[in-house]
């Protein structure tokens, strides 16, 4: 099952900003065409925004688009993470264990 929130948000920091959450859950960038990468974290917006604001990001994450969340648990995270994964197959694969 996909992202609980069927909401994509723009990948920009006014909209991280005004979107994302403080709070913990998994989240995925994505392009027009591709799920890029999907992680679990602590600080969805926190996360974002490091993303956003990484010098030499890796040529993959150049092209992110947008960006989904949901909220979870500590104890479900690492598990939805993983399925997440599994199902939406994102370009790249190490987002359960975070860069």
């Amino acid at each position: 099952m996909p992202f609980a929130r069927r909401s994509s948000y723009s990948f920009t920091a006014a909209s991280i900003k005004q979107n994302a959450p403080a709070w913990g859950g998994v989240y995925g960038l994505s392009n027009a065409q591709d799920w890029i990468y999907i992680r679990a974290v602590d600080d969805i917006r926190a996360a974002l925004l490091d993303h956003l604001n990484e010098l030499n990001p890796p040529s993959d994450f150049r092209c992110v688009a947008g960006f989904s969340f949901e909220l979870c648990d500590t104890a479900e995270r690492s598990q939805r993470c993983s399925r997440l994964i599994q199902e939406l197959r994102p370009v790249v694969r190490d987002g359960a264990q975070g860069l």
